[in-house]
């Protein structure tokens, strides 16, 4: 049996719940019948009160902020936050204009601020115990991005963020550009653990997860399982029900019946099992 030193614990996060329905029934299935033990809402999702309801039905599901500053929709009013959306009120697509455009001091660090601190709000105001934060594509570890996200996950009481500690040659591929991509996020990532260590912010140990969109199917989420180091590894996962229409609604090339399959894989059970690993979620970190 493990000793305390050679625990093994997995925290399976689902991230983007509240994006579209049919990844809020993916959540509950996962939860249900897979591994699947924490989510982190967009609070400006379209479906965020069908999430909110099923987080409410899972008690056992330990929810987090997903704060959300592109590729989807503001708690503020568009004109309380002009820098940050574009002509339509929406966050800008793209997640590389976003940051092209923060380097270039066209994002006011108020209105990044202001936003933050509404989305914490509307999350407080849903009655859930809310377990941490991390964000969507990973704009919370920007330099000051990720000091305004402490300081509004603290405001609201939550005190566990999301380090993505990716690693630099995961999936199946390997472009310049995805591995230029790891290694700035990567570097991105032990900045802001250590800061996050500083102000005395919870994290986990270990992060894995595609990043740049490829699917953590059952093979690689295999792999993971077989290659855990001791300590607390999360991996972010994005399921969904139905891939075609997540596709279409969402603009983005993903596989999420892939992730889906993978979290409720009674192979994956019983592998997880055998490695005597704990399911967990961010409630329970040292």
């Amino acid at each position: 049996m493990n000793t305390k030193k050679e625990m093994f614990q997995l925290i399976v996060n689902a991230d983007d719940f509240g994006r579209h329905p049919l990844i809020n029934r993916a959540v509950a299935e996962c939860v249900e019948r897979g591994c699947l033990r924490s989510a982190t809402l967009m609070p400006g999702g379209k479906a965020f009160d069908d999430a909110v309801d099923t987080a409410l039905a899972h008690p056992e599901l330990g929810v987090g902020i997903h704060f959300t500053l592109v590729n989807g929709y503001p708690v503020r009013p568009p004109e309380d936050i002009p820098s940050l959306v574009t002509e339509a009120g929406v966050f800008y697509d793209d997640y590389i204009h976003f940051v092209k455009r923060y380097l270039t001091g066209k994002v006011r660090m108020e209105d990044v601020r202001r936003e933050l601190a509404a989305q914490a709000e509307k999350m407080a105001q849903t009655g859930l115990s809310l377990t941490h934060v991390d964000s969507h594509q990973h704009m919370h570890v920007l330099p000051g991005i990720f000091d305004a996200v402490l300081d509004a996950a603290a405001a609201i009481h939550i005190d566990a963020v999301r380090i993505p500690r990716t690693p630099l040659f995961a999936g199946a591929s390997g472009s310049l550009g995805q591995l230029v991509g790891r290694a700035g996020l990567a570097s991105l990532a032990q900045i802001a653990g250590a800061e996050a260590k500083r102000r005395g912010f919870r994290t986990p140990n270990h992060f894995a997860g595609i990043v740049a969109g490829e699917a953590v199917h059952e093979g690689h989420f295999r792999h993971i399982i077989e290659t855990l180091k001791p300590g607390v590894t999360e991996v972010m996962m994005h399921p969904g029900t139905d891939t075609a229409v997540l596709k279409r609604d969402c603009r983005w090339e993903h596989d999420f019946e892939a992730e889906r399959d993978a979290i409720l894989s009674s192979d994956m059970a019983e592998l997880l099992k055998e490695k005597q690993v704990e399911i967990i979620n961010f409630r329970d970190l040292k």
